[in-house]
């Protein structure tokens, strides 16, 4: 009896403190969203918590008529569609050979352990840096894409999702005529749908959100993604990424509900997208983390 009356203790505050948990998360989101709905008098007088005071939509209209904040927008879609196309695409194609068996793939051990000490002992920013300019590559958005092509962490999760496929599968095939190509095509991507769901979520979010790599790889504003811009404009509030119109435009709204429709609107496509890949995430996550 007290043993039960101890778990149920237990799951109360379990409940409890998750909730808090949800909500010190959700407070800041909330927050933002009230913020850029309210009264520019309301807000700069610190009047709004969670719900909009004097409600109004000029911060987001004015926003949409800011040239580098739409530019910054269409910057970071474009990396996200060219990254992920790559990011998936190399990962894949790594992730199929590394998870045969080393009878199946000579040297399997070898690259393996090639791509895990890439991700454990990074060159650091420097080199990668000159390796960026060497190329090329700099103030373009394939400096950007080009340095993370393929992530590790995602390569292993699928490598260890394709292991747990059953192998009896891949053999029937290879008596039927199938090669490798065939079996990855109609036999590994169709099963894989948990794992890549997962993977494509994070890449997606790990390229919407990423901001350092815009400030040092591009060389003026104009050319930075969306994140980049906000961290200049918010935690340096620098008034080199600010257009003339942008001056103009902060006359007649207030620079806190107008930074605070911006970061909803940059936060808005990956709270699209998530709902939709969510019910793979468990699975693909657990699945892809069994084996080492």
């Amino acid at each position: 009896m007290k043993l039960l009356d101890s778990r149920r203790v237990f799951v109360v505050f379990n409940y409890l403190f998750l909730g808090a948990l949800a909500l010190l998360c959700l407070f800041p989101l909330v927050h933002t969203l009230a913020l850029s709905f309210s009264a520019s008098a309301a807000a700069d007088a610190g009047r709004v918590t969670i719900w909009p005071v004097q409600f109004t939509t000029a911060a987001y209209e004015y926003a949409f008529t800011n040239p580098q904040f739409l530019r910054s927008f269409g910057t970071s879609i474009e990396r996200v569609v060219l990254g992920v196309t790559v990011n998936m695409v190399l990962t894949i194609l790594v992730a199929y050979p590394l998870s045969k068996a080393p009878g199946v793939l000579r040297g399997r051990t070898a690259y393996v352990w090639f791509f895990v000490i890439t991700m454990l002992f990074a060159a650091g920013l420097v080199p990668t840096y000159m390796v960026v300019q060497a190329t090329g590559l700099l103030d373009s958005i394939w400096a950007l894409i080009l340095p993370k092509a393929v992530p590790v962490f995602n390569v292993i999760l699928l490598l260890n999702f394709f292991r747990s496929l059953p192998k009896e599968l891949e053999e029937a095939a290879f008596v039927d005529g199938a090669g490798h190509w065939t079996v990855l095509l109609r036999i590994y991507l169709p099963l894989s749908k948990p794992a890549l769901a997962t993977i494509t979520l994070f890449t997606i979010v790990a390229h919407w959100n990423s901001w350092f790599d815009g400030i040092i790889y591009m060389n003026s504003p104009e050319h930075y993604p969306l994140q980049s811009y906000l961290q200049t404009l918010v935690v340096q509030d620098s008034l080199s990424v600010r257009s003339l119109n942008e001056m103009d435009l902060l006359q007649e709204v207030s620079n806190r509900t107008y930074k605070a429709a911006q970061i909803f609107l940059a936060a808005l496509p990956v709270l699209a997208v998530y709902p939709f890949l969510q019910r793979y995430f468990i699975k693909g996550i657990n699945l892809g983390s069994v084996k080492g």
